[in-house]
């Protein structure tokens, strides 16, 4: 028969699609499993494996309890509602029980896994942070809770009601296919039976085939064919509406919805009593926090709304079993109207009670803002001293203040950046990446200086599986300068350098030069391989290594099997070079492997490098951040995003081992002891971090920058003061390069005003609003038990002192110096102005600019001048030295035209010997008008050098 073969062809095309799936399935699962197996491979290499089940072992106390209790909840649900049905509902058919037993524990078991798999991946940390949440001992002035609630619990709550009103919507869809499923497998007898009949034997016997995609057994087939008439019948009796079994099935049904009415209702409840909450992070007006219309307009509104939602509960029962069906929807009107006229109301009191009486209305609210927003960022325990600003600094001055004078920074970092490539890459394949500014003792002397890192750039290798990942696995060496000091030629004078590194400090040798992690190394590696790894390059051979690391994940069959398919590279199954001794170095960028141990910090997005006791480390700050904190203003100006943070944990890497270490540096803040409480193995107290790591730790001038924004208006506690703006500072302006840009922080060693000792420090200044003069200088501190203190200099409204606009205006009307700017541009050299610096000496201020010059047949940048600025006076010199010596008589330790670094055996162009015999003619006759005669004689001497080595 036709339909029979129909039937019959339809069977095997559907059994080959179940398998199809079921294949799709079980390889989508595979590939899960695959990244699962490896990640877990590489926590157990990094002694983290307990970081790494905790949110496994989380999400199963979370997912399972939930799963269980759900699911029997809904299938004692669904046995009532069964029960219900059979018991009201007539019907003429056989019903299969047991198909319909296992259709009823299919559909709960779906039901609670959706449930319990939301759950647990949603909200396993915010559970985490909720049941470990560590108190601020502070709390909000409107409702009195301390303010972990806000931080650790106020989301998890909000989640939670989100994820009931979702079940609840779940809830009633799960509900009207459980009522489909009995439908269809005891269908209700709504319409009965007339006995005249029509015949349609004929259709059946022309085809018995069946288009019913459901098939014609399952329940959803039945129900199908039901509704489209594609049920194979011999006959098709007559029927008429029959409403006695109607109006049981509503009644059964009305009995559900009232149900879900009321948990409905009550979720709504909840949701309007936690939204009064967010008011505290709200920003109308002035305000950031609840101001006055948010307290006297919106907060009640939420609290009506939420005592509406409670009466709409209990009037969704009365009305459905009063049968009054139409006014269940009279609360929900009434809440919208409400709703409507409180935003209408809350605009009408802004608008006309509050913005015309706007200081006096939210007084009380603005000061609630200052406050936390200063908290927030620690800008409450700023400590403010005021600087004289005097210009009564003395040659002796400058002398004892040598640890200052010696550090100023000279050297800029692009330029530096650029000298390093240029001459210490040795190789194509080699770059640096980086230039970090840290501090060092050097010759028994705090020495500010820079170092960066050499590492393989992977675009620069040959682009083949065996040099990508066995041959050039690693960078080497480093290279480190002095950010004050230059060679007669304008360059750094490099005091690390070459391959292997070459030192000429004492205090600083390396070791270890190896680099397998760092800021570009993103391809995985393998070691202890059959092949040997290139080491470095020595005169026309190649050095070569072996790795002696502990980092790695042993390559076994296994292992090699998930990596292969990790990794889409047949080759690590294949390759002859590995064995199983052989180890697979994953997760090489220094970032990336701190994000992926510990995603839930926010990261510097440049890692510092430091070397100590030999070895290389990188330290990258992290950040604890929370949108949650009351009456804070965000740091981005974008309601709802960050307004708290705090870098309370500094994370260490070494650069060969790759081993990652957490270490919390502030004690103090709730965050950082939250994680500490969820991760006890991963994060360490600091006093475990070693000594000699220690004291590099730097304050980030990320933070930091954050903070001097802040504070230019938070610095007024007084709301009066506060509101009108009155004292409202700007970051100064300098300009750099040749453009005008507002200032960045900038690290120096410096001793401070009152200090004894010469100390690591980051600054930055301030001006008024709209004006130029400076007005303040904020300070944060890097060294020992004084690290994250912020001071401001604020200096006396009563004078004038320069800001560093005005000070780079005093430079361009310096007619020597403009005069030289005009002429190294009309000989198409490119000169370029580095950072002006703001250094507090004693009471007084020195402005110091270093000049860069850049000839058109060179790439190297090199200091050709340095200005320094006192008071009025400007002095343009080739060294920082020279330029004190013209101000005050004394260099203060910092380099002079005959101190600076020889470097007469390096060869030059004809075109440099020049530019060097016309510099030494120029300074010989500054020499000569100051009556310098042993200076003028050095330069003509060098002048006679020059022109020798041109003829």
């Amino acid at each position: 028969m036709k339909g029979a073969r129909v039937k019959s062809e339809d069977k095997p095309q559907r059994r080959l699609s179940i398998v199809i799936l079921f294949i799709v399935i079980i390889i989508g699962l595979f590939l899960l499993l695959v990244n699962f197996i490896t990640d877990w491979m590489w926590f157990a290499e990094m002694k983290y494996v307990s970081v790494f089940f905790k949110e496994l072992f989380t999400q199963l106390k979370i997912g399972i309890p939930t799963f269980i209790v759900i699911g029997l909840l809904m299938d004692i649900y669904f046995s009532r509602l069964r029960k219900g049905y059979f018991a009201h509902i007539a019907s003429h058919e056989e019903t299969d029980m047991k198909k319909l037993g296992r259709y009823t524990k299919i559909t709960a078991a779906v039901f609670a896994l959706i449930i319990a798999f939301y759950a647990s991946s949603k909200l396993w940390f915010k559970i985490l942070e909720f049941s470990n949440s560590t108190t601020f001992h502070k709390k909000d002035p409107l409702f009195g809770l301390d303010i972990s609630f806000y931080v650790f619990k106020l989301d998890f709550l909000k989640e939670l009601n989100e994820l009931l009103i979702g079940v609840i919507l779940l809830f009633i869809i799960v509900t009207l296919i459980y009522y489909m499923i009995l439908i269809t497998m005891h269908s209700p007898d709504i319409m009965e039976e007339d006995d005249s009949t029509a015949d349609f034997t004929d259709d059946g016997e022309r085809y018995t085939g069946s288009n019913n995609p459901f098939g014609d057994d399952s329940p959803f087939g039945k129900f199908f064919g039901g509704v489209t008439g594609n049920a194979r019948k011999q006959s098709r009796p007559q029927k008429h509406f029959d409403d006695k079994n109607f109006k049981q099935l509503l009644q059964i049904a009305s009995a559900q919805l009232t149900v879900l009415g009321v948990v409905f209702f009550i979720m709504l409840a909840i949701e309007f009593f936690l939204k009064q909450f967010d008011l505290l992070h709200a920003h109308t007006g002035t305000v950031y926090g609840a101001g006055f219309t948010d307290v006297n307009i919106t907060l009640w509104v939420y609290r009506i709304l939420a005592v509406l939602a409670v009466i709409g509960a209990i009037m969704t029962v009365v009305f459905i079993k009063k049968k009054q069906l139409k006014k269940v929807f009279t609360v929900p009107v009434i809440m919208v109207c409400v709703g409507v006229a409180g935003i209408v109301v809350g605009l009408i009191v802004q608008n006309l009670v509050v913005s015309p009486d706007e200081l006096n209305k939210e007084a009380k609210y603005l000061s609630r803002n200052i406050e936390y927003t200063q908290s927030a960022y620690q800008l409450n325990d700023v400590t403010v001293k005021q600087f004289a600003a005097d210009e009564n600094l003395t040659s002796a001055d400058i002398s004892e203040n040598s640890a200052t004078i010696s550090n100023i920074r000279i050297n800029d970092y692009s330029p530096v950046k650029t000298f390093y490539n240029q001459t210490q890459s040795i190789r194509q394949y080699y770059k640096f990446n980086d230039v970090d500014v840290d501090r060092y003792t050097i010759n028994g002397k705090l020495t500010q200086t820079y170092l960066s890192i050499r590492e393989i750039d992977e675009s620069k290798i040959s682009d083949t599986w065996l040099n990508r990942h066995i041959k050039y696995t690693h960078g080497y060496g480093a290279t480190l300068s002095k950010v004050n000091t230059v060679t007669a030629s304008g360059q750094p004078d490099v005091l690390i350098k070459n391959i292997p590194p070459e030192s000429t400090v004492n205090e600083i040798n390396i070791t270890q030069p190896r680099i397998y992690f760092g800021e570009l190394t993103n391809d995985y590696s393998l070691v202890d391989t059959d092949e040997d790894e290139f080491d470095y390059p020595d005169g026309s051979d190649n050095k070569y290594t072996k790795y002696s690391g502990n980092a790695g994940i042993k390559l076994n069959f296994f292992a090699r099997v998930m990596f292969a398919i990790r990794e889409n590279s047949l080759k690590l199954l294949v390759s002859t070079n590995i064995d199983s001794d052989s180890r697979i170095i994953i997760y090489r960028n220094v970032e990336e492997r701190v994000q992926k141990i510990m995603p839930y910090l926010s990261y510097e997005d440049d890692p510092y490098a430091v070397t100590v006791n030999g070895r290389i480390y990188w330290m990258v700050d992290a950040y604890t951040t929370s949108s949650y904190y009351p009456y804070s203003e965000p740091y981005s100006g974008v309601t709802g995003s960050a307004n708290y943070i705090r870098n309370s944990i500094k994370v260490v890497v070494d650069a060969y081992n790759g081993d990652v270490n957490y270490y919390i540096v502030d004690k103090t803040d709730p965050i950082a002891k939250t994680y500490q409480k969820i991760y006890p193995k991963l994060f360490k107290d600091f006093e475990e971090m070693p000594t000699a790591l220690q004291s590099h730790i730097r304050y980030p001038n990320a933070l930091f920058e954050i903070q001097a924004n802040m504070y230019t208006r938070y610095h007024m506690s007084n709301y009066k003061v506060f509101y009108q703006n009155e004292d409202q500072w700007n970051i100064a302006n300098e300009t750099y390069g040749t453009k005008n840009r507002k200032m960045t922080p900038n690290y120096y060693i410096i001793n401070l005003p009152g200090e004894k000792n010469e100390e690591f420090i980051s600054s930055i200044p301030y001006t008024p609003k709209s004006k130029s003069n400076m007005t303040a200088l904020f300070i944060a501190r890097n060294d020992g038990k004084n690290y994250g203190k912020l001071v401001l200099y604020q200096f006396p409204k009563s004078k004038t002192v320069y800001g560093p606009e005005q000070i780079e205006g005093l430079i361009d009307q310096n007619t020597e110096i403009s005069k030289d700017f005009s002429l190294w541009s009309s000989a198409g050299s490119d000169y370029s102005r580095g950072n002006l610096f703001v250094i507090p000496i004693k009471d007084s201020l020195l402005y110091v600019e270093p000049i860069y010059l850049e000839a058109s047949n060179a790439a190297i940048p090199e200091v050709k001048r340095v200005v320094v600025v006192y008071g009025d006076q400007i002095a343009y010199e080739s060294t920082l030295g020279d330029a004190l010596k013209s101000l005050f008589g004394s260099s203060g330790g910092a380099d002079t035209t005959g101190t600076t670094v020889s470097d007469s055996n390096k060869k030059l162009s004809k075109s440099e010997y020049i530019q060097k015999a016309q510099d030494a003619y120029d300074s010989a006759q500054s020499a000569l008008k100051d009556g310098d005669w042993t200076a003028y004689g050095k330069y003509m001497k060098e002048l006679s050098n020059y022109l020798g080595k041109l003829s």
